[in-house]
C-alpha cells in the first residue's frame, strides 16, 4: 500500500449556474401553460386532452422537485376525474341523468383549470 492510498479524497461539490436553473424553470412554466392550454382547447377539439396527457406523463419527471410537480399532478387528476364523469354522464344519457352529470362535470373542469391557471399566474403550487 503506497502513502497516497490513505490519503483523503477531495470531492468537489457540482454547482448548477442560477442562470441554468432560471432557464429550466422559465420553460417548465412555459410547458405547464400550454398543457392547461391544450385542456381548454379541448372542449373544442377533443384530440387535444389526449396530446396534453401524454405531455403530462412524458415531462412528469423534469417537473418533479418544482413547483410546477403539482400542476402537472393536478392536470392529470382533472383529466382523468373529468374523463370518467363524461363517460358516465354519456352512458346515462338515455335515462335522462346524464345531461345533469356532464353539466356538473363541465363546471367542475372549467373549475379546475381557471384555478390551476391563477395559481400558475402567481408561480405558486397548488394545494394536491
Amino acid at each position: 500500500m503506497r502513502p497516497q492510498d490513505d490519503a483523503p479524497i477531495e470531492v468537489t461539490p457540482v454547482r448548477v449556474e442560477p442562470a441554468v436553473d432560471a432557464e429550466r424553470l422559465a420553460g417548465l412554466r412555459q410547458l405547464t401553460l400550454v398543457v392547461y392550454a391544450l385542456y381548454a382547447l379541448s372542449w373544442f377539439v377533443g384530440i387535444t386532452a389526449l396530446i396534453a396527457i401524454i405531455v403530462n406523463y412524458v415531462k412528469r419527471a423534469d417537473v418533479a422537485g418544482t413547483l410546477y410537480e403539482s400542476h402537472f399532478t393536478w392536470q392529470i387528476r382533472t383529466f382523468w376525474w373529468g374523463l370518467l364523469w363524461a363517460v358516465l354522464g354519456g352512458l346515462t344519457l338515455v335515462i335522462g341523468v346524464g345531461f345533469l352529470i356532464l353539466a356538473a362535470a363541465f363546471v367542475w373542469t372549467l373549475y379546475r383549470l381557471v384555478k390551476g391557471f391563477l395559481y400558475w399566474n402567481d408561480r405558486k403550487p397548488l394545494p394536491v
